[in-house]
């Protein structure tokens, strides 16, 4: 083979954490509770945009957690070696932009460097040519505008064209004609089969035209990126001359593993305890109470700097237990997923008890306990599945939070490790940019802006979900 397969511990967290949704999925489907609610949220236009937007956030970080080291040349009759570089799949499709690196700052879309440099054979100092952003040109930069809205067009027309391909597909699948589909992005439009004329119903029209419109607004970005970047770097370059649209895809990766993993170490915790708590009562919720109290009380940078920089230690005094430097920066990140899991459950623990303490005094918990029932299968058949709908929207609330939570942490020092790359390393790289003559503002603006577009996509959804299961919300 002409790689090698690598599986860091964050990869197979991340694919098995995607299974149990599937599987979750597939069991709420046979639920008629969940499936009337999950109806509601596919109804809602807004959400199933917005749920377009995390898909492709999604797709671009499972493709970054697909690692490999490729296959070094050797001569014939020596054995195979495997570069020490770590790669991923997102890496190989975006070579193009990993590789065409420059010197240093770049302006989007720019022809020459940020600064000044002393050219050669002359006392003179003047913004040198880029190696590789807008090369193509040759010295006659006269169309150098006239380039840019060529390849944006080009970029258009090649994202309309892919978004036709998809909805074509979309439509031989479901049996329906083309323009029926595009009769219904119309605000108040239904959606209706060709032949028959006949309106799908409400539990299958899932917001069509709230997913198209968004999907046709994704491609159109893709193309325009697609087309720019292959000759310009579309956010430009950062002090080592990375480009900073290829530094932004691969930030997306971490910040979906903080706001999903951290969820395998903080929803156990939240959901034991906090039912345990309010069910049992007595000496376990004075115990209980203390702890996440206590630990509410603790100022949650400071408690997670001091956890992140034990774990540096350990990581740093057993260089042994890493054989790449991919494999060091992914134990640092598990560590910081851990932290964050375990001072961030305190808040579900406490909103679990208190409806767990509601809970116990209904009838049919009273009647379970009269014919004997013990207390952890009436916690596990009773008191567990009325209180989902709760920590599904506390999950799904949470999740934004702690991608901010990771940029402040990586801001300050006590986040991810500085070989990885994230909004926070991004925005903490930007900062002391911000101070220059003229200022570099393209490394903070994509980075805020690709970080804003996932916590907003988020949130929206976030909204839905809550409207959907919060029984107020439907009464």
């Amino acid at each position: 083979m002409s790689f090698q397969v690598v599986f860091l511990w964050s990869d197979v967290l991340l694919f098995v954490l995607i299974a149990a949704i599937v599987a979750l999925i597939l069991w709420a489907r046979r639920q008629d509770a969940l499936r009337a609610a999950w109806g509601r949220v596919a109804r809602d236009g807004m959400a199933m945009a917005a749920a377009t937007v995390l898909a492709a956030f999604v797709i671009i970080g499972l493709l970054d957690s697909l690692h490999y080291r490729p296959r070094l040349d050797a001569r014939p009759g020596e054995p195979v070696r495997y570069a020490v570089e770590v790669h991923s799949a997102l890496d190989a499709l975006l070579s193009d932009l990993r590789q065409r690196s420059e010197k240093t700052y770049s302006a989007p879309l720019a022809t020459h460097l940020f600064a000044k440099e002393a050219l050669e054979n002359s006392t003179q100092r003047e913004f040198p040519r880029l190696k590789h952003g807008g090369t193509h040109l040759g010295a006659d930069l006269a169309n150098h505008e006239f380039d840019i809205a060529l390849r944006v067009s080009r970029g258009c027309a090649g994202g309309v064209a892919l978004w036709l391909l998809l909805t074509t597909l979309w439509c031989r699948l479901k049996g329906l004609e083309l323009l029926a589909v595009l009769a219904a992005m119309k605000p108040g439009a239904d959606l209706k089969v060709g032949a028959g004329d006949t309106a799908i119903g409400a539990e299958k029209n899932v917001a069509t035209g709230a997913v198209f419109v968004t999907l046709l607004a994704i491609l159109l970005l893709l193309g325009i990126a697609v087309a720019l970047g292959g000759g310009y770097h579309v956010f430009g370059t950062d002090k080592v001359g990375q480009d900073v649209l290829y530094l932004s895809l691969k930030s997306i990766r971490t910040g979906l593993l903080i706001g999903t993993l951290t969820t395998l170490v903080m929803l156990p915790l939240a959901v034991l305890l906090g039912i345990l708590a309010g069910y049992v009562g007595g000496w376990v919720d004075d115990v209980i109470q203390y702890l996440y109290t206590t630990l509410s009380s603790i100022p949650g940078v400071l408690l997670i700097a001091a956890a992140v920089l034990m774990m540096q230690v350990i990581i740093d005094t057993h260089p042994d237990w890493f054989a790449t430097s991919a494999e060091r920066a992914d134990a640092r990140l598990l560590a910081l997923c851990l932290i964050l899991g375990m001072t961030s459950w305190t808040g579900v623990a406490r909103l679990l008890r208190g409806e767990t303490l509601k809970l116990r005094e209904l009838e049919f918990v009273q009647a379970a306990q009269a014919f004997g029932v013990g207390r952890f299968a009436i916690m596990r058949r009773h008191i567990l599945p009325n209180l989902m709908h709760i920590v599904l929207i506390a999950l799904v609330m949470d999740f934004s939070g702690l991608v901010l939570a990771e940029a402040v942490l990586s801001y300050v020092g006590v986040g991810v490790d500085p070989t990885t790359i994230s909004f926070g390393t991004m925005i903490n790289t930007a900062r002391m940019e911000l101070a220059r003559e003229p200022m570099v503002w393209w490394s903070l603006a994509a980075a805020f802006t690709f970080m804003f577009a996932l916590v907003l996509a988020a949130n929206l959804f976030a909204d839905a979900v809550r409207d959907a299961f919060d029984p107020r919300s439907s009464a």
